[in-house]
């Protein structure tokens, strides 16, 4: 089995990969490669790094993102490198800025880093919260500070992630997203040691609210613009799709899906999802496909394994 995330041993556990009593010993093995960043084998914990980089570059697309990261990570490890030698050393400030529409990947890249940093020691767990609005604003006064204390309570150790960021501040000075800012602001501050927060919406929204929110900007030196995917990276990505759950489409299938693509660049429809839409397609094709054979009394491997453009076409 490869390795898995400390986080993933349930997901393991659920899905069959591994018995409860697999994953103690696996958990039980894996005891040293947890400790703290001080206390790691160097070695072991760059070949982990390298892992979890080539994850990054299996994805599709994403190289001016794939580029960041990896400026991002050979900074983390210089600073380290200089401190040992006691020279000075910059501040580790990640908080980052995402900007990009739905389904380019920011919140897998988010997910990417929080491992990056667990293995580099700049995080203690490295795991991911992802929250909105609605998770962060309450309905009355003093409510929106503690649920926005409790969401970051839970990211202590790894990232906060909030999805359209920007409609914290869609309300106004007197809208509770206020409070919520200031919190987050205050926590930067405090436990910035402990967390990384990434806030993420599309590019101009963001901009909007940077701009309504001056002192921001200066707190998140990180920005990545995630660019909508080109018709041949959702190509790949819906191909790719298709082997992962051992599927395929025809010649015709592919023609048709080609058609059925496209990108924001070129389409006046702004809630165009990019990998997103094109997993709903692929999964929609897929139940369809189940519906044209299921009334078949004998099925052959290339049947079961061969999307046609029937069941795009249905889609």
């Amino acid at each position: 089995m490869s390795y898995l995330w400390p986080q993933d041993v349930l997901s393991a556990i659920e899905n069959g990969q591994l018995s409860p009593k697999d994953a103690f010993r696996y958990l039980r093995d894996m005891d040293q490669s947890i400790l703290p960043a001080s206390r790691q084998d160097g070695s072991a914990a760059h070949q982990r790094v390298e892992e979890i980089m080539r994850e990054l570059d299996s994805l599709i697309g994403l190289s001016e993102v794939k580029k960041l990261v990896r400026e991002i990570n050979a900074f983390i490890e210089i600073q380290k490198r200089r401190e040992k030698e006691h020279l000075i050393t910059d501040p580790l400030v990640l908080h980052m800025i995402f900007k990009g529409n739905p389904g380019t990947g920011k919140t897998t890249v988010a997910r990417i880093l929080g491992k990056i940093f667990r293995e580099m020691g700049v995080l203690s767990r490295g795991h991911l919260i992802e929250v909105e609005r609605a998770d962060l604003v309450g309905e009355y006064i003093g409510h929106t500070a503690q649920k926005t204390r409790e969401q970051l309570k839970k990211a202590y150790g790894g990232i906060l992630f909030i999805d359209e960021a920007y409609s914290l501040a869609r309300g106004g000075e007197k809208d509770f997203g206020k409070e919520a800012i200031d919190c987050l602001v205050k926590a930067m501050e405090d436990k910035k040691d402990q967390l990384i927060l990434i806030l993420a919406g599309y590019q101009k929204e963001m901009e909007n609210f940077l701009q309504t929110n001056p002192g921001l900007r200066s707190r998140f030196p990180i920005h990545i613009e995630f660019s909508d995917y080109t018709k041949q990276e959702l190509m790949q990505i819906a191909e790719q799709m298709c082997a992962k759950r051992q599927y395929k489409l025809s010649p015709e299938a592919k023609a048709l899906l080609e058609k059925m693509l496209v990108p924001p660049t070129r389409n006046s429809d702004e809630n165009f999802g990019n990998a997103r839409t094109v997993r709903n397609i692929i999964e929609k094709a897929i139940r369809r496909q189940a519906v044209r054979l299921v009334v078949k009394a004998n099925t052959t491997r290339e049947e079961l394994m061969t999307i046609e453009a029937t069941d795009l076409a249905e889609v």
